[in-house]
């Protein structure tokens, strides 16, 4: 396979890359406040896009359909927000007694207990021909549950509490994700004919806007001043953050494949894919 043709077939892991560099070459161009103004156009715009997408692209059956995998749905907010903090704990206990920063491992517990990511798991889903519309809902339904129990988790972990604006978040939620996904099956019905016939490419454009959130948040990672990590403790903690991404990886899909083998398969989204 020649050099174009594997660039062509992986260009979405090569942006990945190339998103990173510039970000780590000119942070100021995408942190927040800057000329980008990713508070507006990544938190509002991009997300509203990525799910006026998937409304333009799915069918209206294929929603209501979603809606009726019951087993799917509990499997996937079962996995995300109960075992997956719990097993990070306990992998996080044994952790305790290593050199690697304290602070990271309470990030790690932290990102853990996170909802799914809203447009990452579903862009992702979609990339490896899962079922989209089981990972709209679960991503918006979970992310809406998270508001009550991601602080319930931090402080039965960390012994931290916090203030949650449920209100704003809530609104948020609704009108990034909700709304854009109606607006996008209205149009949807008058455009039809046209969508089937020409078949936009629905799936490289929420790549694309994708890569704009990772582009952002590794802006903002970089043009943090206060970042000061031993550079043992920040190897160590992405190999734990692949080995934590592979592992249950696997675990999902042998689960998924042997106990929800009438449902279809979507790719369950963990915290630690977080980009939003």
């Amino acid at each position: 396979m020649g050099l174009l043709e594997r660039l062509r077939k992986e260009w979405f892991i090569f942006g990945i890359v190339l998103v990173i560099a510039v970000a780590r070459l000119e942070p100021g161009v995408g942190v927040k406040g800057g000329p980008l103004k990713p508070e507006i156009t990544i938190t509002y715009i991009a997300v509203s896009a990525i799910f006026f997408n998937s409304g333009l692209s799915l069918k209206t059956e294929e929603l209501t359909s979603a809606l009726m995998h019951v087993k799917l749905h509990l499997f996937v907010q079962i996995f995300t927000l109960v075992f997956f903090p719990t097993a990070i704990w306990v992998f996080l206990q044994l952790l305790s007694i290593t050199p690697i920063n304290e602070w990271l491992l309470k990030g790690l517990q932290t990102v853990g207990c996170m909802p799914p990511p809203v447009s990452s798991a579903v862009i992702l889903t979609k990339a490896v021909g899962g079922n989209e519309a089981a990972a709209i809902f679960n991503s918006a339904f979970g992310s809406f549950l998270g508001i009550v129990i991601t602080p319930l988790l931090l402080l039965l972990f960390l012994g931290s509490s916090s203030s949650v604006p449920f209100t704003s978040i809530f609104s948020q939620l609704f009108m990034t994700v909700v709304v854009p996904l109606i607006i996008g099956q209205i149009v949807r019905r008058y455009i039809k004919d046209w969508l089937e016939r020409k078949k936009p490419p629905f799936g490289a454009i929420s790549s694309c806007v994708l890569l704009m959130i990772i582009y952002t948040t590794f802006c903002d990672t970089f043009a943090n001043p206060n970042i000061d990590l031993d550079k043992f403790s920040l190897i160590i903690i992405v190999f734990i953050i692949f080995s934590i991404q592979m592992s249950f990886m696997f675990l999902t899909f042998l689960f998924s494949t042997r106990v929800v083998k009438s449902q279809s398969i979507t790719a369950v989204p963990h915290p630690l894919e977080k980009m939003d």
